[in-house]
């Protein structure tokens, strides 16, 4: 059996929402599911990968900080 996303007290509430309180739910559900994360403890362990210079680990990093937006 797959795992359910929302329960049914939630799917029951969703239902009776109007399209601005929805609209809201989904802001608060999707924030919750995001957590953050720490670039520069990324950052330490690809410098601590062998063979990884300084040269690649900044190439590296630009690439990861440009498809998560912090560039």
């Amino acid at each position: 059996m797959e795992k359910q996303a929302i329960d049914r007290d939630t799917y029951r509430k969703i239902k009776k929402m109007s399209r601005e309180e929805l609209n809201d739910f989904l802001i608060r559900y999707a924030q919750n599911l995001c957590t953050p994360i720490d670039l520069r403890d990324m950052e330490k362990e690809i410098r601590a990968i062998n063979g990884m210079g300084e040269k690649r680990t900044e190439l590296v990093m630009n690439i990861i900080e440009k498809y998560l937006g912090d560039s």
